[in-house]
């Protein structure tokens, strides 16, 4: 597969290694454990018989050592307050986690009005998984992405008409990092112009329409590992590439 020009991706191949790092292991560090043995050379003590726990241990919960409650999904410090707000709201069961029908109310309340599909290939892109649940760390990154998004949008919406047309979609791709051909640019025109007349992509439809050029992109340059525009795959790899975009 090929047909980027070159540079492909509109950005160049990530920087080699420098030399002069650090050798894993340095001088001083105790050797590995080996044979069931600790840093000094001895053989650990065997637990207690009937499963007491030593002197000076504290207690355990029932069950094995590890029973205790999973955390709950947290903020970080010094998250702006309208992020967790928007978040809290939207989070009726106070689970620390939100779906999609509560992402697109979270979202659409707060900056502007989502529709399910372009909710779910947020959430495939910030999770990387189906579980259609996303987290405050998540939903944090969400929201700051979509706020640099929507800055490219109106950059290159030059007649404030909340719609930008071909060129200015080819220009805020490629200041997103993503080179496409004449042809693939049309193809998105044509795929994302929901008046069917070319008359433009509005907010919610550019952001779908990034979402699938980011994400195809991305998965593409996995597979070219030289970064020369082209790469092999198998059809059960072009498959899992292509699939979650197009059944968001």
């Amino acid at each position: 597969m090929s047909g980027y020009p070159n540079p492909p991706y509109g950005a160049s191949a990530p920087p080699a290694n420098h030399y002069g790092a650090p050798p894993p292991n340095q001088y001083g560090q105790p050797p590995p454990n080996q044979y069931g043995q600790n840093a000094y050379g001895q053989k650990p003590h065997p637990p207690p018989p009937g499963g007491q726990q030593p002197y000076g241990y504290p207690p355990q919960p029932h069950g094995t050592p590890y029973a205790y409650p999973p955390a709950q999904p947290a903020f970080a410090p010094g998250t702006d307050p309208e992020i967790i707000r928007s978040f809290q709201m939207c989070d009726q069961d106070g689970s620390g986690f939100i779906d999609d029908k509560e992402l697109q109310r979270a979202l659409s309340s707060a900056n502007h009005s989502f529709s399910i599909r372009t909710v779910h290939l947020l959430m495939f892109e910030f999770t990387r998984n189906n579980s259609m649940k996303i987290g405050p760390q998540e939903f944090t990154s969400l929201w700051h992405s979509l706020q640099a998004w929507r800055a490219v949008f109106e950059r290159f919406d030059r007649d404030r008409s909340g719609k930008i047309e071909s060129m200015e979609l080819r220009d805020a791709l490629l200041s997103l990092g993503y080179s496409v051909s004449p042809t693939i640019l049309q193809t998105l025109v044509s795929k994302y112009d929901k008046t069917g007349q070319s008359r433009g992509i509005d907010y919610d439809n550019f952001i779908e329409c990034s979402l699938v050029v980011k994400g195809l992109t991305d998965k593409f340059k996995e597979k070219d590992k030289s970064y020369v525009g082209s790469a092999s795959l198998t059809y059960e790899e072009f498959m899992q590439i292509v699939l979650p975009f197009i059944v968001a």
